[in-house]
């Protein structure tokens, strides 16, 4: 588990990919709102997904606002409060 991404409204940890749990497979993210202290999960298919939507979004040298702005469109997907983190 890696910290890749740390702002004063967001965290992302990545999950590595671990053969033995198929929701890890393709390794997995957990995208935290700190604001409202709820995160989201992913793994799978959705989690190759994000991969290569960060990697473009990092070849296009972002602001953190834009960084932050490109994980607000998660923030529908956080439901789960986060109690200790």
């Amino acid at each position: 588990m890696n910290l890749i991404y740390n702002s004063e409204q967001y965290s992302v940890v990545e999950f590595g990919a671990d053969d033995d749990n198929e929701a890890l497979r393709f390794g997995g993210y957990e995208i935290t709102d700190k604001a409202v202290k709820r995160e989201f999960f992913m793994g799978g298919m959705q989690a190759v997904s994000f991969r290569k939507d960060v990697s473009d979004l990092i070849a296009s040298d972002p602001s953190l606002e834009e960084v932050d702005d490109f994980l607000g469109q998660y923030d529908s997907y956080m439901q789960q409060i986060v109690t200790v983190h």
